[in-house]
């Protein structure tokens, strides 16, 4: 699917268009705080889809879900190692409560299978894999701000301003962001400098003002208007896409590709990053509350332009299903069994249920 990008007023090139973002709580708010306990207790959850849609074991070899809870595991010990409890206590137990809540790691995922893909050490690609992490958490707890989407339940309990107050949320969010930063320039090791500022750059672009940022501002001055499809895929493409690109993008560079492999991988990226946003959009609509661990039908209450709203839901569909097929394409070439974990992310992400 070629993707119509509205143009850019900051010139800057095409390749870039492929960015996506979550959210920024942009001004201070305050909220009454409400004591949580320090957050220790690391929460695995699996990826879940149907096994003949993502086909779980490919070839009697390779087992989607026990892929994603070995990597769950991994990234979640690396993050409670990486963001331990300590003073100021109410600082950190926000930080803790978010990223520490569970959740799937796709983005983190996606680095450690893109290093492994192009022949990298896992090892090497861990802290940007968490950064992701970081980042993504920074911008759900920005997202669910009261000026932002005014959400009450993130991940199947109340979002972080509503345990620990809109000041403190913002703080905890704008602290995983800039950590996230520092945590891939301190704990990257066994990779040359040059790939290191690479990564750095990519992610600052991902979930800045080319990427999440710029995406957050369209999609609220987009609210209760009539935009068309340019303006709804610039959206998706900046606020949602850009940091699964940069996920994917990061671990390549970190895993020692050649500049055409890395480019290939974006064009991966970008097109499970838009399916991903359309396949939001749907559930949004079709599934519940409890399913998604989130409250549903958010986008109908404030007259958000979706996929289906646009093109109803079965032309969506069609549309995710293009987006999961041209992704996959991209692997073509590349060593099958290595391949096996980002064309099965690819699938989860085109049929996931939550």
């Amino acid at each position: 699917m070629q993707l119509q990008l509205p143009a850019r007023q900051s010139g800057c090139s095409a390749r870039r268009r492929g960015h996506v973002a979550r959210s920024f709580g942009l001004r201070p708010a305050h909220g009454q705080f409400m004591k949580a306990s320090p957050v220790r207790r690391v929460v695995v959850q699996v990826a879940t889809a149907t096994a003949e849609q993502v086909e779980v074991k490919q070839a009697g070899s390779f087992d989607f879900n026990q892929y994603m809870v070995d990597r769950a595991t991994l990234v979640n010990k690396a993050l409670d190692e990486a963001v331990p409890q300590k003073y100021p206590d109410t600082l950190y137990e926000s930080m803790r409560y978010s990223l520490l809540a569970g959740g799937k790691r796709v983005r983190p995922a996606l680095c450690l299978a893109a290093c492994e893909l192009v022949g990298g050490d896992v090892r090497a690609a861990l802290p940007a894999a968490c950064a992701m992490e970081m980042v993504h958490t920074m911008s759900l707890i920005h997202d669910d701000l009261p000026s932002m989407d005014n959400d009450d339940f993130r991940r199947g309990r109340p979002t972080n301003h509503k345990v620990f107050g809109e000041d403190i949320a913002i703080l905890s969010g704008d602290a995983l962001l800039t950590f996230a930063f520092e945590h891939i320039a301190r704990a990257t090791h066994g990779v040359s400098a040059d790939r290191v500022l690479r990564v750095i750059i990519e992610l600052g672009r991902a979930s800045g003002a080319e990427g999440l940022v710029a995406g957050q501002v369209v999609d609220i001055q987009s609210e209760d208007k009539a935009v068309g499809l340019d303006v709804l895929k610039y959206i998706h493409v900046h606020k949602t896409a850009a940091l699964l690109e940069a996920s994917v993008v990061c671990g390549a560079i970190l895993g020692g590709a050649d500049e055409a492999t890395v480019e290939k991988l974006r064009k991966y990226s970008l097109n499970i990053g838009l399916a991903f946003q359309v396949i939001d959009d749907i559930l949004d609509v079709t599934a519940t509350t409890e399913q998604l661990g989130k409250t549903a039908a958010k986008d109908l209450a404030v007259n958000k332009t979706t996929y289906p709203k646009l093109l109803g839901l079965e032309k969506s569909k069609e549309v995710a299903d293009q987006l999961i097929q041209e992704a996959i394409q991209q692997l073509d070439g590349f060593d099958k069994a290595k391949a096996a974990p980002l064309v099965a992310l690819a699938k989860y992400i085109g049929y996931r249920q939550n």
